[in-house]
């Protein structure tokens, strides 16, 4: 489907349109909205604004020279944006693809994001803030950042949950591992996404094909975003720590079982020895003669037990 932005009468209009034959000459557009388009509605665009549309294999490769370039009629920018494909806590990085050309600003996607629909609000409540195609791009990448700061605070508060949960939790069970490891990957998935931004973001402030509003614009966003891949690294660093700090507990755990394993064993082998005396078939054991032999043995057997016990307690290894 195509999502054609219209100027006209000094405002914007929105036009779907689900099929080229539909498309009117002679309009004055800002932005063309390719969302999931087919393979004929690519070559009309192609054809039509002389455009060179990255193929699926070009919009995935991660070369810098892949992921923007321009020459001197247009601006081409593949970039990741998060989305959760399923309900799942986990994020996934989708390429959406942006072109300039003639001051029309043209994107290429395959998922719904909230982004693009919260934009389209603003261009049809605000169309004088938006001339050109360059300026739909830096609100684009402004809000997008906007997103990606506030998905990184409620990571960062998950994780700091997650670091009492591993200090306070007596019992460590397999969900502290996966929620550790799902952190972790939402980390990654997040930094990989502002790496990518800061990338396309860093050329665009070079162009001279933007005016120097829309540079001086995205220069804050570059610096949004610097100070939010820092933050990522040191929610990573904390997520490291966890880690090592799970593995400690794990290890102090494994660590107080093998020593009351080995309290019993020791406090059993002098009653074990007793045992193995006694059952003995000499013909010459004087105290098998005795009247209260059995019970001696006894308890003889008890109090060997309980001394070992006694002396692990008092040297604090129990």
């Amino acid at each position: 489907m195509m999502n054609f932005f219209i100027k006209r009468n000094g405002l914007v209009v929105r036009e779907s349109v689900l099929s080229i034959e539909a498309i009117a000459s002679n309009i004055d557009i800002l932005w063309i909205d390719l969302l999931h388009p087919s393979l004929e509605e690519i070559a009309y665009i192609s054809k039509t604004y002389m455009l060179e549309i990255p193929t699926k294999e070009e919009r995935e490769e991660i070369e810098e020279s892949a992921r923007y370039w321009e020459d001197s009629e247009t601006v081409t920018i593949n970039t990741y944006f998060l989305t959760r494909p399923n309900e799942q806590n986990l994020l996934h990085n989708e390429t959406v693809t942006f072109l300039v050309a003639q001051g029309i600003l043209f994107t290429v996607r395959y998922s719904e994001f909230r982004v693009f629909d919260e934009i389209q609000q603003r261009v049809l409540a605000s169309p004088k803030n938006f001339e050109d195609g360059f300026d739909l791009i830096s609100k684009i990448f402004e809000l997008r950042v906007e997103k990606d700061a506030d998905m990184l605070e409620s990571i960062a508060r998950e994780t700091r949950l997650l670091r009492r949960m591993v200090v306070g939790e007596k019992q460590l069970g397999d969900e502290i591992l996966e929620k550790l490891s799902t952190l972790q990957e939402m980390h990654l998935s997040l930094r990989d996404s502002l790496f990518d931004k800061r990338l396309a973001i860093a050329a665009l402030i070079r162009t001279r094909k933007a005016d120097e509003d829309v540079r001086k614009d995205l220069g804050i966003v570059l610096k949004d975003i610097n100070s939010l891949v820092e933050f990522t690294n040191v929610n990573m660093g904390i997520l490291d720590n966890i880690q090592t700090l799970f593995s400690n507990q794990i290890n102090i755990e494994q660590n107080k079982i093998i020593k009351i394993f080995t309290v019993v064993t020791v406090a059993m082998m002098p009653p074990t020895l007793i045992a193995t005396i006694y059952g003995m078939n000499f013909t010459h054991m004087p105290e098998l003669e005795w009247t209260y032999s059995y019970p001696v043995a006894l308890a003889v057997m008890i109090a060997s037990t309980i001394f070992p016990v006694i002396y692990f307690k008092k040297k604090k290894w129990l």
